[in-house]
């Protein structure tokens, strides 16, 4: 699974320039080679949801594993004149060699948990930075609106048709990766389908139809091309007066004589839900029982929940610009920030304080518990710990919410189970990470997906899911705010 098919780009400059100020910095002040310790996290669900797909992991992987200044880079940053020469040689021989833990890709993840813990040295981890967030920023977003979408089809197949809306070429081809980890059934995207084998699909534009000089002639022409894949675009004139007719025309006179069927139609214009129900009677009528409807037309999964509850006559969807730009909701705010530093040989804590108190950290190194009854195998809620914490079922568990601290719940022992949500992906520069193919990754996903409440998956006024931290870290965290507030 590569960044780019056929070479492998160097993405090392993908940084905001200040993550080079502050690493120069560090360089001349000495300190470079100190370890510190950052969390990336976000805050909020996309589209106001009740949850996240985390996702992007692969390709993070990747771009860390193959992190290097070239002299072309060099050479760009010393025309800015803000670097000398000495960090340069420090830079040309630069690569990465801390450690990462992270969720597993395809994890359902929610706010102010840490998906990414970095331990590296200063310079290592700030110039990572910029490159982690818009990796995994940008497919976690996709992810999720991807499988907020296809929840709403009522397993009906999401097709993704999102490429010409794309925020560029990239964002097409690694959105419909995220797309397919979310739940698609497949892209229109080819250039996703041959990196990531993602099955790919899609038939004709209404230029094709307009290009002939009937309707009749361009089906006809396109049924003997594809017999056994025959899917009309049937929109371009009159839906019901003309495109399904002919479709039906299609199937009886140029499929039938050589043993083969209709596929499928395509509405994509007009009142969805009205013609889907008169194309489905005109084409149980002719007998075409097994030709499948397909919708597209700017859908999302408001307008798809819409459609079914009409009883729209829809058998599969095509969705484009509102699933590939997350339209109603693009940006994934997720956030890195400093958590410790090492100084002789000890962990000190760090802690970002604001007026906004979901902008207040959680300091310390950490680690993520996700809690499951026994009785159900539900999820209960997840739970962040110092790193060196360690958390049994064996015993009682109280946890508290990270902001009121008179909200807390007492799991009792022997009533759940308990596991660690990260797992190491590199050790001392090594990757440790196994490639799983894409997927592995959407199965696992689907999985991980089953043990969380249905109710966390409301479009409307989630179920809000527990993130709560132990005793000892909220202790640490108030004692913390109250000698930085004296």
């Amino acid at each position: 699974m590569k960044l780019h098919a056929g070479s492998k780009r160097n993405l090392t400059l993908v940084m905001d320039l200040y993550e080079l100020t502050m690493a120069y910095n560090y360089f001349k002040q000495g300190n470079k080679d100190q370890y510190v310790y950052f969390d990336m996290y976000y805050r909020k669900n996309p589209d106001n949801g009740g949850y996240s797909i985390f996702a992007g992991l692969q390709q993070l992987i990747e771009c860390i594993d193959h992190l290097h200044f070239s002299e072309g880079d060099i050479e760009y940053l010393r025309s800015l004149n803000k670097f000398d020469e000495e960090f340069f040689d420090y830079l040309r021989d630069f690569h990465f060699t801390g450690t990462i833990y992270a969720v597993k890709e395809g994890t359902p993840v929610f706010p102010n948990e840490p998906l990414v813990t970095i331990r590296a040295k200063f310079i290592e981890a700030q110039l990572i930075e910029t490159l982690l967030l818009v990796t995994v920023n940008h497919q976690s977003l996709i992810a999720t609106k991807a499988n907020r979408i296809v929840k709403e089809a009522k397993g009906r197949p999401v097709m993704e048709f999102g490429a010409r809306r794309a925020q560029g070429y990239d964002s097409a081809t690694y959105g419909a990766r995220a797309a397919y980890i979310g739940g698609v059934a497949g892209t229109a995207t080819v250039s996703a389908g041959m990196m990531f084998n993602i099955p790919v699909v899609g038939t004709m534009a209404h230029s094709f139809v307009q290009s002939f000089d009937s309707e009749y002639e361009a089906f006809k022409t396109y049924a003997l091309t594809y017999p056994d894949d025959c899917v009309l675009l049937v929109d371009t004139y009159d839906t019901l007066k003309s495109g399904v007719p002919n479709a039906i025309r299609i199937a009886n006179e140029v499929l039938a004589p050589i043993g083969k069927k209709l596929k499928g139609i395509r509405l994509d214009s007009g009142d969805i839900a009205y013609l889907s129900k008169k194309a489905r009677m005109m084409l149980d009528v002719a007998g075409l029982v097994d030709t499948k409807i397909t919708a597209s037309n700017s859908l999302d999964e408001y307008l798809i929940r819409s459609l079914l509850d009409q009883g729209a006559k829809i058998d599969s969807f095509g969705v484009g610009e509102n699933l590939i730009v997350s339209k109603n909701s693009p940006v994934f705010g997720g956030v890195y920030k400093l958590v410790a530093i090492e100084k002789d040989n000890k962990i000190i804590s760090k802690i970002k304080i604001s007026e906004n108190v979901e902008k207040i950290t959680n300091p310390g190194y950490k680690k993520v518990y996700r809690l499951f009854e026994n009785e159900t195998g539900k999820a209960i809620g997840d739970v962040i710990a110092f790193h060196d914490e360690k958390i049994t079922s064996d015993q009682d568990l109280t946890i508290y919410h990270q902001s009121n601290i008179w909200k807390f719940k007492t799991i009792f022992a022997n009533t759940y189970t308990v596991e660690e949500l990260q797992v190491p992906v590199f050790v001392d520069g090594k990757k440790v990470y196994p490639e799983y193919t894409l997927d592995e990754i959407r199965e696992y996903s689907n999985i991980q997906k089953q043990r969380i409440w249905d109710e966390v998956f409301r479009l409307e006024y989630p179920h809000d899911y527990y993130v709560d931290l132990t005793k000892n870290l909220l202790d640490h965290k108030i004692k913390m705010l109250e000698e930085k507030r004296k």
